[in-house]
């Protein structure tokens, strides 16, 4: 295995910056410090005015394989994640067929090991009628990264509305449960109100069906169910100001049972945007209006919320009722009968999350201390993974070198992604992803790829 020696390199890590040298051997780092001589063979990196930050860490992401291989595989996307400075993913349940046995989740397991470009980890699914075949999850607690229950829409038959299912997993449960909550009800209530009242629906409608009122009440239930057995819960990309009175930051994170997580999108975009990008930004839990965003920053800034992700879920054009135009620019169609409800609902971020929260440093919002806690140490704690989240001696080297002076726009040639779009097309980030390790594997450097070695399972010390 090479060895790398980073010499001079503003170093992030932990609240702090400083620069250093950081030492790379066998795929751990050995050493941080100033002014280090190696006694081995190294390869030299320069990085003076550049920034090193641990990898990113995605908990939520849709890679599509086995059987929706059309939109996205484990090696497309886990390459668009290392692009993006993502050099870990857990990997949701709804692909096809759904995870609902052991069998399948090994099944994914062995695929990553041959493809995955990231570090790996996935989610044991949940069903009305499997609950026992999940909870033997229990006895794998230090291999497998959760359990994912579906409290509203989803496919495949993963959706458990089942009050009795829901409470045997939540009192039977050793490991984490990371949930998607929206109240099935109300959203089919709010659609078939909406739908009679207007007779078409449009993109704009979306966080009207799936609404604040929806996401509350079952991310209330969730709470309630995880604070009846002291269960460890983790609520998924939280969208809505109303929710954010449900979780708090009086304890640190290592001691809080009831976590939550905050996605890119819901930072970035509100429902004002749905008159320019359609349903390209049509999403589950809705992109909302424009209070319940400013209320997530100042959640997210003080712990409420605590940790950033994507919820990358890749479709294709055809899929999102979109196309390109002859100069290669996204088109959105007119609003037709059925539109609304033919598009599939997702956006794929994977390769742009950290830009975009290195975007939002750049306009003072947030520190870059902060998007590193967030993005990466906080994930590592949450879940308890080991090794991986810090720069530390004797840490995987999972790195992700900086360019804070340099410009990145997303365009249609540089992305990865495998369904070939993304709603941030154009969009200029001021920063440039340069260099990803991923256990001590340089992956990606200055636009040149090693795919030679493959990334690694992900251990939790639980």
């Amino acid at each position: 295995m090479q060895n790398y020696l980073i010499k001079n390199i503003m170093v992030v890590n932990e609240g702090v910056s400083a620069v250093q040298d950081v030492l790379i051997r066998n795929g751990h780092i050995e050493r941080i410090d100033r002014n280090i001589q190696p006694d081995i063979l190294v390869t030299e990196i320069n990085g003076e005015g550049l920034h090193l930050l641990p990898g990113a860490i995605d908990d939520q992401v849709h890679f599509r394989e086995p059987g929706l291989t059309h939109k996205a595989t484990i090696y497309t996307e886990s390459k668009a994640a290392v692009a993006g400075g993502v050099t870990s993913f857990m990997e949701m349940p709804n692909t096809m067929p759904p995870v609902f046995t052991h069998e399948l989740l090994e099944e994914k397991y062995a695929i990553a090991a041959n493809s995955a470009l990231a570090n790996y980890s996935f989610y044991m699914g949940t069903s009305n009628e499997n609950a026992g075949e999940a909870l033997k999850t229990n006895s794998r607690k230090k291999d497998i990264c959760g359990i994912k229950i579906f409290m509203g829409s989803s496919t495949g038959g993963l959706l458990v509305d089942n009050y009795l299912t829901l409470d045997k997993i939540f009192q039977e449960s050793e490991v984490l449960i990371a949930t998607h909550c929206e109240d099935e009800k109300i959203i089919r209530s709010n659609f078939e109100r909406l739908k009679k009242e207007k007779g078409i629906l449009e993109p704009a409608d979306h966080p009207l069906i799936r609404d604040e009122h929806g996401c509350f009440e079952s991310s209330l239930a969730a709470i309630q169910f995880a604070q009846k057995y002291n269960t460890r819960l983790h609520i998924l990309h939280i969208s809505t100001e109303k929710e954010l009175a449900l979780f708090s930051n009086m304890k640190p994170l290592g001691q809080k049972n009831i976590t939550a997580e905050v996605c890119v999108h819901h930072l970035h975009f509100t429902s004002n945007d749905y008159s320019r990008l359609g349903n390209l930004i049509k999403c589950n839990p809705a992109i909302k209006a424009p209070n319940n965003r400013e209320a997530l920053w100042q959640a997210l800034l003080d712990d409420r919320l605590d940790v950033i992700a994507t919820d990358h879920a890749p479709h294709t054009l055809e899929e999102k009722g979109v196309s390109r135009n002859v100069a290669g620019a996204l088109t959105l169609p007119a609003v037709e009968p059925g539109s609304y409800e033919k598009c599939h609902a997702g956006l794929p971020l994977v390769q742009h999350s950290l830009l975009l929260m290195l975007h939002y440093v750049k306009e003072g919002r947030i520190s870059l201390e902060k998007v590193v806690e967030k993005m990466s140490h906080a994930v590592a704690t949450c879940y308890q993974i080991a090794d991986r989240g810090y720069i530390r001696e004797g840490y995987k080297a999972d790195l992700v070198i900086v360019n804070m002076n340099a410009t990145t726009t997303a365009t249609k040639e540089n992305i990865l992604y495998k369904c070939g779009w993304s709603p941030l097309e154009q969009f200029n980030f001021p920063a440039a992803i340069t260099h990803t390790f991923v256990n001590g594997n340089l992956v990606y450097g200055n636009g040149q790829w090693n795919e030679s070695n493959k990334g690694e399972r992900l251990l939790f010390n639980r």
